[in-house]
């Protein structure tokens, strides 16, 4: 994989001198060409200005949306939702090993996701600690890094559980953090969303169409994350109330403009269910410095693939055929929308598609080929199309600009269907409800949990979300222990099971991700987690 991604950055700077794009040249001119105004000064003085401080603020967004591919790559690959894919077996190690279960102490991914959400809490810190000042922009700017930090936190103490909480910038002393426990954790997420919350800085929307607001930190995002950060916890009653905050709000409602679908395409970025996503431009002057590999690894394996019709005309072209989706997850549709549900499969259509229906799009399998990673199911609401291209790379999409979704209303009601579930609340069946009925599906007469877990799993597949419900819920044994034992491929003959693992399947010690091994390489103070 290695290899590839240095080919295909080869391919790139060809096309730059070989298509003529005078574009790239002004643009890289730009970025080269920066006439220095005087000098910046230290971390001491920069933050003194409401210019500087909207630059470190931008900063901050700028580096969870680099954060985001692998947090999303490596969320998906640990949970039952998918096959890690790819173009034939070792095409990605990393990712091989997390879906099978595999991995040990020195993952890479594991290891920059780690690494990443403490770049984002150091980049936070860095506005909390360093601003210095009190006007609205200075204030906003300090609770919004709170929300970051808080965030970091919350997939650090869910994933890692041990790991140090960093609340303020270190000194060169403290670089060696040990352990801390999850209760620290909790308590640092707990404070910076309530102040954040309560600090009377972060705007609200001014009604469900608002698309302009939602782009940064809202008070009803920071609210979702808290009620999110409780149910974590256990703490329902507080979780609910505070979930009910955002729902109660008025200012989020589910998409339904369109089609189903249609609000994971870039014309309905920021559109009313999106509570935050990380922003792409339809702006070909800035398109290379935000495009990055996500939808061109977890697009369908084009290089398998012959387009015909419809496809030849909607799909873009030119993906790698990771994150396929798995025949169980199609199956948990069939059992909820089609055998439980009212038989349309609505929701289903829109989101997976069968063999049978990438046939009628206009997609087969080449005569000879097949599809590593695949069981003949294959991504909807992920796959890249035309339309969502600032430019379209026939052979190399990475110049979508679909935002990158962090968290949307679903969820939202969700989780809040949950905490008042557990509180013993009846609000649960209308919160759960709403999502059915968006997704054409007959409204549940009463709720257990398990519709719930069901109804999540469906709606929120391949949206990094499920791994860490499958772990607090306890159920990530039962249901991936025998992940990975064997690894399919499909062709126009069918599933062949091939590569076989002796080693596989969720483990206890996979309760919690290992610190990985570059940390406790250079930090004696670090202690592994259990089974590690």
């Amino acid at each position: 994989m290695k290899k590839n991604i240095l080919n295909i950055a080869l391919l790139v700077c060809q096309l730059v001198l070989t298509t003529g794009l005078s574009l790239m040249t002004v643009s890289c001119e730009s970025e080269l060409d920066i006439e220095k105004h005087g000098n910046l000064g230290s971390q001491d003085t920069y933050y003194t200005t409401d210019e500087n401080v909207n630059s470190a603020t931008a900063s901050l967004y700028l580096q969870m949306r680099s954060l985001y591919y692998n947090w999303y790559i490596t969320k998906n690959c640990l949970s039952d939702d998918a096959w890690a894919g790819g173009s034939a077996r070792g095409d990605n190690n990393d990712m091989e090993r997390l879906n099978e279960y595999t991995f040990d102490t020195d993952n890479g991914m594991i290891q920059s996701l780690y690494s990443g959400l403490y770049s984002v809490i150091y980049k936070a810190n860095l506005i909390i600690d360093k601003v210095e000042g009190d006007t609205p922009v200075m204030i906003r700017a300090i609770n919004e890094a709170k929300v970051f930090r808080a965030w970091a936190h919350f997939e650090l103490v869910t994933l890692w559980g041990t790991s140090p909480v960093v609340d303020h910038l270190l000194e060169p002393s403290e670089y060696r953090q040990g352990n801390s426990t999850p209760e620290e954790h909790w308590a640092l997420i707990e404070s910076d969303l309530k102040t954040a919350i309560e600090s009377g800085t972060l705007p609200s929307k001014t009604s469900v169409n608002d698309e302009e607001t939602g782009i940064r930190v809202t008070k009803e995002l920071a609210q979702a994350f808290l009620g999110k950060a409780y149910l974590f916890q256990g703490k329902y009653s507080e979780a609910a109330t505070m979930l009910d905050n955002v729902i109660n709000s008025g200012k989020y409602a589910l998409f339904t403009a369109d089609a189903y679908d249609m609000q994971f395409r870039a014309r309905y970025n920021n559109n009313c269910e999106s509570l935050f996503e990380l922003q792409k431009r339809n702006d070909q002057e800035q398109m290379w410095n935000q495009c990055d590999f996500l939808m061109c690894m977890i697009g369908w394996r084009s290089d398998v693939l012959s387009y015909t019709g419809t496809a030849n005309d909607i799909v873009a072209q030119g993906t790698y055929g990771f994150m396929n989706p798995r025949k169980s997850l199609y199956d948990a549709f069939v059992d909820w929308e089609m055998t439980k549900g009212n038989g349309t499969g609505y929701r289903m259509n829109k989101t997976l598609l069968n063999y049978d229906q990438m046939v009628e799009l206009g997609v087969t399998v080449n005569p000879g080929a097949s599809v590593y990673g695949n069981e003949g199911y294959f991504t909807w609401k992920t796959q890249a199309l035309k339309e969502d291209c600032v430019m379209d790379l026939s052979g190399l999409q990475i110049l979508q600009y679909n935002d990158l979704k962090v968290m949307r209303y679903a969820e939202v009601l969700l989780l809040a269907a949950e905490a008042h579930l557990q509180n013993g609340s009846a609000k649960a069946l209308d919160y759960i409800n709403q999502v059915r009925t968006r997704a054409q599906e007959t409204p549940l007469a009463s709720v257990t949990l398990e519709d719930i877990k069901a109804e999540k799993r469906l709606e929120l597949c391949l949206e990094a979300i499920r791994y860490q419900d499958l772990v607090r819920w306890g159920d990530a044994m039962t249901v991936m222990g025998e992940q990975g034992k064997e690894v399919p491929s499909f062709s126009t003959t069918g599933v062949k099971w091939g590569f076989q693992n002796t080693n596989y399947g969720f483990k206890e010690r996979n309760m919690l991700l290992p610190i990985p091994l570059k940390e406790m390489d250079v930090n004696p103070n670090m202690n592994k987690n259990k089974g590690w």
